[in-house]
C-alpha cells in the first residue's frame, strides 16, 4: 500500500564519476516537510504560514533536478544570484522532502570552512524557492499549496528558515564515488522547465 511506503519516487540526474573533483563537494539535506504548516510565514506569502501538500511536492519533484542552491552572506536568507551548487537527487522519505547534490567547493571555499567550523551540527537548514504556486484558498489563515514548481533552494541558518525541521550537511567521505564507479557518458537527465509567474522563497520574512 502507498501509505506504508517509507521512500517514494526517488529521482536523480546522473553525472559521470570524477574521482577527487575539486569543485564537487557532495551534500544532502531535508528541504522541507509536507502536509505540515510552516513555523513562520515564508517571504512572499503575505504573512501567511503555508502547507505544501504531499501531492504537490511529489508532482513537483522533477522540477528540483538540476536546480541551483544559493546562499546569502550571513546565512539568513536567499540570494538567487549567488548560486553555489546544484541539486541532483530528490525524493520523499516519510513526510520529508530529501535532496542531495554538489556544492561548488573550489568556487566558494568559505562555505566548506563555515560548515566544518560548525562541527557535526552546523545549524544550517534549507529553504525552497517556488514559482507557479497555487493556493487552495487565499482567504484562509494558513495557505495550502496544491501545485508549484521548484526553482531552487537556499542554504541558511535553520533558525531563519520558515520550516525548523530542515537540515543541511556535507556527505561523509565514504559516500563519495569509488574509483571503479562506472561512467555513464549517456547519462540521462530528467528535468523540467517552467516559466515563473509567482515566485516564493521560504526564508523568514
Amino acid at each position: 500500500m502507498r501509505g506504508n511506503r517509507m521512500k517514494l519516487d526517488a529521482m536523480a540526474v546522473e553525472f559521470p564519476a570524477v574521482l577527487g573533483h575539486p569543485n564537487r563537494l557532495p551534500f544532502e539535506g531535508v528541504l522541507t516537510v509536507v502536509d505540515v504548516a510552516s513555523d513562520r510565514a515564508p517571504a512572499g506569502a503575505r504573512g501567511h504560514r503555508v502547507v505544501l501538500t504531499r501531492a504537490a511536492a511529489e508532482a513537483a519533484l522533477p522540477s528540483l533536478l538540476g536546480m541551483a542552491v544559493d546562499y546569502k552572506a550571513g546565512w539568513d536568507g536567499h540570494d538567487t544570484r549567488q548560486k553555489c551548487g546544484i541539486i541532483t537527487t530528490a525524493d520523499m522519505e516519510s513526510n520529508r522532502l530529501m535532496v542531495s547534490g554538489y556544492l561548488y567547493a573550489r568556487d566558494y571555499p568559505e562555505m566548506e570552512a563555515h560548515i566544518h567550523h560548525g562541527g557535526r551540527d552546523s545549524g544550517l537548514g534549507m529553504s525552497y524557492e517556488l514559482a507557479d504556486a497555487h493556493v487552495a484558498d487565499m482567504r484562509a489563515q494558513i495557505w495550502t499549496l496544491t501545485k508549484a514548481t521548484f526553482t531552487g533552494a537556499a542554504i541558511l541558518l535553520r533558525e531563519k528558515a520558515a520550516y525548523r525541521n530542515t537540515s543541511f550537511r556535507l556527505k561523509r567521505p565514504e559516500a563519495l564515488l569509488r574509483p571503479d564507479a562506472s561512467l555513464r557518458p549517456d547519462a540521462r537527465q530528467r528535468m523540467t522547465a517552467a516559466t515563473p509567474r509567482q515566485g516564493w522563497k521560504t526564508a523568514r520574512s
